[in-house]
């Protein structure tokens, strides 16, 4: 690799600044870091002290140790002022095992690879409707017609009534565009807890249902802990929303990419594993150290906060070849977006479904896609993509 000049001392200390993130080079740190820092600290100030990890390896060595490296405390990063994540040890995405594999059994059937393939059709339906939307206006902003397919698709899993997706869908922005939690939102919580009694009175085949109904430890869930983790399923759509906006703003900026796809339709599960790996849409996730120990010579101490950097890893030359092309036909391409060991995404079958259905839509109902407008990104530590990405639609299959 050539050799980089060291980036000043304030850089390395806004690697967690929002700012950074939508109009800085993140990639520029992270590369810096990967071969003269990987393993860095950076010293509390409105967060609390923790360490940043830059590289594959040590990314997807912690997620494979959960005894040593807990998601019970949080696992994003928050000011110093609001201390540990209330939701810590009673959601999936914070507990540790042994309640995290129970949690999940909960949950589990509903994201198999065979009940994603019961849902197949109903996937390729939304797909169908959310581009026919786009078509018959003769654009839209990708962000719109990703956010309601995705959420149509994880609300018919939860249970929630059709006639009710578009509310859902509504109160999911409000709450996303004020970077608020999805807990903080007071129709969305009022509309779950109805949601719960109901299915508490008349249980159904759905994922509220299991959650009401299933045991933890032999004991059922609180109701507040039904709440936290039906807003953790929804919420995590927005990860796999951004995934598929960012995949689509890739194919316009790299349209040898999304020609190379129309000619070849066998192609389309290595895109959307390329598509993961270069939007690596959750940009962090964080872990507390239960217990000293040592990455790469650096001591990290009992309760020391350890943030793992998802884009960066899936950039690293040591694992990836040429990682800043975009190649749907990449291989191998072991990324670790949708992480790794105990907390590998449980929603990752599904996630991958409504790539292929909905980037199979575009390639057979448009002729043309283009951008129409400035793209936007998010402002965010947490998550990265496009805010917006206006674009204009052609219809009409294209001739090869």
């Amino acid at each position: 690799m050539t050799t980089a000049v060291a980036p000043p001392a304030p850089l390395l200390d806004r690697i967690a600044d929002p700012e950074l993130h939508v109009s800085g080079d993140p990639h520029a740190l992270w590369r810096w870091m990967r071969e003269f820092s990987s393993v860095h600290r950076h010293e509390a100030g409105e967060l609390p002290a923790f360490w940043s990890l830059t590289r594959y390896e040590d990314i997807r060595a912690v997620y494979r140790d959960p005894g040593t490296f807990s998601s019970a405390c949080g696992v994003l990063l928050r000011p110093a002022r609001l201390g540990d994540d209330p939701g810590g040890g009673l959601t999936l995405a914070l507990s540790d095992p042994p309640r995290h594999k129970e949690l999940r059994s909960l949950m589990a059937d509903w994201f198999s690879t065979r009940a994603v393939r019961g849902l197949e059709d109903s996937v390729r339906t939304a797909a169908r409707t959310a581009v026919a939307r786009a078509l018959d206006q003769g654009g839209c902003d990708f962000v719109d017609l990703a956010g309601r397919f995705s959420s149509s698709v994880i609300c018919g899993i939860i249970g929630i009534p059709e006639a009710d997706h578009e509310d859902i869908y509504r109160w999911c922005e409000e709450a996303f565009s004020a970077h608020t939690s999805l807990a903080a939102h007071p129709q969305l919580m009022e509309y779950f807890m109805e949601l719960l009694y109901d299915r508490m009175a008349e249980p159904a085949d759905d994922l509220v249902s299991a959650l009401v109904n299933g045991t933890v430890h032999g004991e059922l869930l609180s109701e507040h802990e039904v709440l936290l983790n039906c807003e953790n399923l929804i919420g995590a759509t927005e990860n796999g929303r951004l995934a598929l906006i960012g995949g689509m703003l890739a194919f316009l900026r790299h349209p040898d990419q999304w020609q190379r796809l129309r000619q070849d339709r066998g192609l389309l599960p290595g895109a959307v594993e390329e598509v993961v790996r270069w939007t690596s849409s959750a940009t962090h996730s964080m872990r507390t150290a239960t217990r000293p120990c040592t990455i790469r010579g650096r001591h990290i101490e009992a309760g020391d906060r350890v943030v793992l950097w998802l884009p960066s890893a899936n950039r690293d030359e040591d694992v990836f070849e040429d990682p800043y092309r975009f190649d749907i036909a990449r291989r191998p391409n072991r990324h670790i977006a949708l992480a790794s060991g105990e907390h590998f995404c449980i929603g990752s079958t599904l996630a991958r479904a409504e790539m292929r259905a909905l980037f199979t839509e575009l390639l057979d109902s448009t002729h043309v896609i283009e951008e129409s407008g400035p793209v936007t990104l998010v402002r965010s530590n947490a998550v990265n993509g496009p805010a917006s990405l206006p674009v204009r639609l052609t219809p009409g299959k294209p001739t090869a």
